[in-house]
């Protein structure tokens, strides 16, 4: 069923300028598709959804066709000097700010690099948290950030 489920995801946003995770949900009910935003989160991470920028000024998900992970540190660079606007730290929380639609991006790109000391984030629309093993752990990280958008 998953398979059959992200196959149908796929040819979605293929077809459609599917801007919100609501709007795929919504699809794929419209498609006979019983599933919740939760997965359809797990299924864009796993298919390497991407959010880019559409020719009328939103965003849509597409396939990413970058699959090496040879390409991730050229990836996160582009995405931190093109759309994070600023990050923080608090205690082993960091915080990173994004235009508009461009957290879930930067997000995905951060768990995908396995980076020592992260154990997760959590993205909104221009928000998200990493959530570090400890304060020293996000001082480092934040430190490091910095250097990137220079």
């Amino acid at each position: 069923m998953k398979n059959v489920r992200q196959n149908e995801i796929l040819k979605i946003v293929q077809t459609q300028d599917v801007e919100t995770q609501e709007q795929l949900l919504e699809e794929l009910k419209a498609r006979g598709f019983s599933t919740t935003q939760a997965t359809i989160s797990r299924d864009i991470k796993e298919l390497r959804l991407v959010k880019e920028l559409t020719g009328v000024g939103g965003y849509r998900y597409a396939q990413s066709d970058r699959k090496s992970s040879s390409t991730t540190d050229a990836r996160l660079r582009n995405i931190f000097k093109e759309g994070v606007i600023s990050v923080d730290v608090a205690q082993n929380i960091v915080v990173v700010r994004t235009m508009p639609g461009l957290a879930s991006a930067a997000c995905s790109a951060l768990d995908a690099m396995a980076i020592a000391g992260m154990v997760g984030s959590l993205a909104g629309d221009d928000t998200g948290i990493l959530i570090m093993r400890d304060n020293t752990s996000a001082q480092q990280f934040c430190g490091e950030v910095h250097k990137l958008l220079r």
